[in-house]
């Protein structure tokens, strides 16, 4: 590996060679003074593939030409469209078929999991997740726990982190478990951290729960299309995550939900809805609700088709790709920044995220030594010259090379716009 500053060439040639190098052709890239800005932010908005126009172009004109038919029609038919993306996301999640469905929104399906999962007692009530969550989990985590009779105040445990750069061990993580397993009803952990960038070994987090007798819950909005997870083998109860980050479906995209097949006819407590009914008798119009087996029973309503058209263009490419593919080609990007900082950046800044590739994903987390006013100073130099990544409190600067369409040249240019900045404090 050259970690040459100059070494353009290099970058070139890693890129010239890379199987994936063509998929960035099928992406619009933003533009900086007239050229492709370098943009790190697929962890919290990923880039418009250049097929989901024509997706949802073909909703539009058979909305408009076939009205009501367009739900029955085609290959495209709106009654069953969600099932055109179902194939794609178990793959990307490593889910067998009808453990999948796409709907609704992040916290929304979360919502309904814990509704479905959680059932708490007077004795076994608790939920166990990381400090520093997500806030929008915690926010839920606690407004389930009231919603329930309980105070979060003695309901809601949040592990510390005890490793340098708020890491968790694992030791940290099973001693928690372990201490508190009497009184779980529920551990909820991310598949990745979200400031950090820590990315965590779900089977073994699972088997800990149930070996407690707490069932288990993930979030994987910063996993899923980042990692090669395997979610039908790691026994997991459930999991939710979004698609507009690393599977680039749009702004507030339709999310993912996963449901383990062995509660595929679970008689447990969830929300229902029209479009949850086995729709062998839905359109008997009954007064009784008989869900569908598997994740397809958890939908409430009909699915928003003009918003599923990006994630029928997302799914796609990730399947062309292959997620053995682009995790492999994350590696080798990811492991390229953290070289180029090692080498030319560590007077200035410090990597948080784990170093070992198999407690990480695309993204690292960086702070500058310096402090918080440097780091704000380095973020805004980074983009007035077309390097994009993103900011988050107290003094993080997260950097996050997408193996679809990142490539080598996109993280030595980071590295060169850092060094500009540094030689000039």
């Amino acid at each position: 590996m050259n970690t040459a500053l100059d070494a353009t060439d290099y970058a070139a040639a890693q890129d010239a060679a890379c199987p994936l190098g063509h998929f960035r052709d099928e992406f619009w890239l933003p533009q900086h003074e007239g050229q492709p800005q370098t943009y790190f932010v697929g962890n919290s908005l990923g880039l418009q593939p250049k097929a989901a126009r024509e997706y949802v172009e073909e909703v539009l004109h058979k909305w408009a030409h076939e009205a009501v038919e367009g739900h029955f029609t085609g290959q495209g038919q709106w009654m069953r469209y969600h099932e055109l993306v179902r194939e794609g996301l178990a793959e990307i999640v490593g889910a067998r078929p009808s453990e999948v469905v796409a709907m609704n929104s992040l916290t929304a399906n979360l919502h309904l999991m814990m509704a479905s999962f959680y059932t708490p007692t007077d004795t076994r009530n608790a939920i166990l997740i990381e400090k520093g969550s997500f806030p929008s989990d915690r926010y839920a985590v606690a407004s389930q726990i009231r919603f329930h009779g309980f105070s979060p105040d003695t309901c809601l445990i949040e592990v510390e982190p005890d490793l340098p750069g708020h890491l968790f061990s694992d030791a940290a993580i099973e001693n928690a478990i372990r201490e508190h397993g009497a009184r779980l009803a529920l551990v909820l952990w991310p598949g990745v951290q979200y400031l950090t960038g820590q990315a965590f070994d779900l089977s073994r987090i699972t088997a800990l729960a149930h070996e407690v007798g707490a069932r288990a819950g993930f979030d994987l909005a910063h996993a899923a299309g980042n990692l090669a997870l395997n979610l039908h083998d790691s026994g997991a109860d459930f999991a939710v995550w979004c698609h507009y980050k690393y599977l680039n479906s749009g702004p507030g995209a339709v999310a993912g939900c996963f449901v383990h097949e062995r509660h595929a006819r679970s008689e447990c407590p969830r929300f229902a809805g029209w479009w949850g009914n086995d729709p062998a008798i839905r359109f008997q119009m009954g007064p009784d609700f008989n869900p569908t087996p598997g994740a397809d029973g958890w939908q409430l309503s009909n699915p928003p088709v003009l918003a599923l058209a990006p994630l029928r263009a997302a799914a796609e490419q990730f399947q062309r790709a292959g997620m053995k593919n682009l995790r492999e080609k994350s590696r080798r990007l990811t492991g390229y920044l953290q070289a180029l900082i090692d080498t030319h950046l560590a007077d200035a800044i410090e990597i948080l995220t784990p170093r070992e590739e198999a407690r990480r994903g695309a993204q690292l987390s960086l702070r500058v030594k310096a402090g918080r006013a440097a780091g704000r100073s380095l973020f805004a130099y980074l983009q007035n010259n077309g390097v994009l990544g993103d900011w988050r409190e107290p003094d993080v600067i997260r950097i996050a090379p997408a193996p679809l369409y990142n490539n080598h040249q996109d993280v030595l240019r980071f590295a060169q716009t850092t060094r500009e900045w540094m030689d000039a404090q």
